[in-house]
């Protein structure tokens, strides 16, 4: 299990109010808040990844086609949790690149949704469940 991913940002001020309304909703509550930076562990104790936030210092646009982070992944344990997420990210005006949808491309059950936060990082939320 991964430990935590530091993950630079353009706008830390942003990010931060992005993944303020974001993040609760799949599990996580805020950890750290700092001048520099900001974190998310998983809610209630429960194993998991925690999530770094820092300002990125190299003002280079973000691409998920170069080296480095393509995207990330939240697990959730229902296909509903899945449909939330998405009402939710079109809520904060995200670009959606895939819709909730099952995806038979990927080993079943995978029932997921894609989209764009506002810093250009491909976001999805997955169930591995055929559970609603």
């Amino acid at each position: 299990m991964l430990g935590h991913l530091g993950i630079n940002v353009p706008d830390l001020a942003a990010a931060k109010e992005y993944y303020d309304q974001l993040l609760p909703t799949l599990g996580f509550e805020p950890f750290l808040s700092a001048v520099d930076q900001f974190a998310y562990r998983p809610a209630h104790s429960k194993p998991g990844t925690y999530l770094f936030f820092y300002a990125a210092r190299d003002d280079r646009p973000y691409s998920r086609d170069a080296s480095g982070l393509q995207h990330l992944a939240f697990r959730v344990r229902t296909r509903s949790e899945v449909r939330a997420a998405h009402r939710l990210a079109t809520g904060l005006g995200a670009e959606v690149v895939h819709p909730p949808r099952h995806f038979p491309e990927y080993p079943p059950p995978y029932y997921a949704t894609f989209w764009v936060d506002p810093h250009g990082f491909l976001l999805e939320v997955v169930c591995h469940a055929d559970r609603e």
